[in-house]
């Protein structure tokens, strides 16, 4: 089954907006991990002041909404602008499903983060269409065998 969420992206308060959250809907946290927990990758360090940052949240809302976030920082290269600080999160069963989303979102758009798999056991991708909209595409490893 296909599923879209909405993604948010903070200057480094993902934390205190999600706790407001969940105060909001009720619920508990599906996932909250810290960048600090990631694998080390010489590509992308993360600082120490960015190591208790949210790097992945997700509370759900209701039977089948996700509301998802993370934190981004300067350190990283941009910040997260009010108003163009989401995406759309879009899962599917199957790797070849993804790929092909992916290759028609980011056609006459561009490649933020090639499809691939990922430490978080998801294959995934990021891209901008070409109205602008920010896209994250997955598929579940063992729903992509």
């Amino acid at each position: 089954m296909t599923s879209i969420h909405p993604y948010l992206t903070f200057n480094g308060d993902c934390e205190a907006a999600f706790t407001l959250y969940k105060g909001i809907f009720g619920g508990d946290f599906q996932t909250l991990s810290r960048f600090g927990e990631m694998p080390p990758d010489p590509e992308y360090p993360v600082s120490e002041e960015d190591r208790d940052l949210i790097m992945h949240v997700s509370l759900p809302i209701g039977d089948h909404s996700v509301l998802m976030g993370s934190d981004t920082s300067e350190n990283f290269g941009h910040k997260a602008v009010a108003g163009s600080n989401f995406s759309i999160s879009i899962n599917v069963e199957k790797r070849d499903k993804a790929d092909e989303i992916f290759k028609k979102l980011s056609d006459k758009g561009y490649v933020i983060m090639p499809m691939a798999d990922t430490f978080w056991e998801s294959y995934f991708g990021m891209c901008k269409d070409r109205f602008g909209i920010q896209w994250m595409v997955s598929a579940e490893h063992s729903k992509s065998k």
